[in-house]
C-alpha cells in the first residue's frame, strides 16, 4: 500500500513529538510496521546526502597526514574523517604517478634542451663556414677579374 507523504510525515511527527513515543505503539495505531515506520523516520529525517568529493589539496593532506600511520590508525583516521581506506590508496598511487610522469617530463625537457642547443651550435658552425666559403669564392672571381688570362697566353 501507499502513503502520501502527509501521512508519513505525521506518523514520524507521533513517534519523534515532545514526548517521543515507542515505535512499536505507534506503528500499531497508524497501521503500518515498526521496520516501515523506522524507515520512514529515516527517510523524512535525513536529507539526501551528496559525497562531497575531496579537492587536490585535501586529498595530498589526508596522504601526507596518513603516510606514517600503520594500517589501524589509517582506518581509525578514514572512518573519523569519512573517507574510504581505498579511496586513500588511490589518491596516494594518483599522486606517485602524477610525480613519476612529472619527472619523467623533467628528464626529457632536458635531455631536449640539451640537444637543441646541440644543433644550435652546429648550425652556427656551418653557417661560418659557408660565409668562408662565400667570401673565398667572391675574392677568386675578383682575382679572376683583376688578372684576366687571355685565350692566347
Amino acid at each position: 500500500m501507499r502513503y502520501s507523504r502527509h501521512f508519513k510525515e505525521r506518523a514520524v511527527s507521533t513517534l519523534l513529538g515532545s514526548e517521543p513515543a515507542d515505535p512499536v505503539v505507534v506503528a500499531k495505531s497508524v497501521g503500518v510496521q515498526p521496520e516501515t515506520l523506522e524507515r520512514w523516520k529515516h527517510e523524512l529525517s535525513l536529507p539526501p546526502v551528496q559525497k562531497a568529493t575531496p579537492t587536490g589539496i585535501n586529498r595530498l593532506d589526508a596522504i601526507v597526514a596518513t603516510s606514517s600511520m600503520t594500517e589501524e590508525q589509517r582506518n581509525a583516521w578514514c572512518r573519523s574523517n569519512g573517507i574510504f581506506p581505498s579511496d586513500l590508496a588511490q589518491w596516494r598511487a594518483t599522486a606517485s604517478q602524477s610525480l613519476e610522469q612529472q619527472t619523467g617530463t623533467d628528464s626529457i625537457g632536458r635531455m631536449q634542451r640539451a640537444r637543441i642547443h646541440e644543433l644550435e651550435r652546429e648550425v652556427r658552425r656551418k653557417d661560418r663556414a659557408l660565409a668562408e666559403t662565400a667570401a673565398l669564392l667572391v675574392l677568386s672571381k675578383k682575382l679572376d677579374a683583376i688578372f684576366h688570362k687571355d685565350a692566347d697566353e
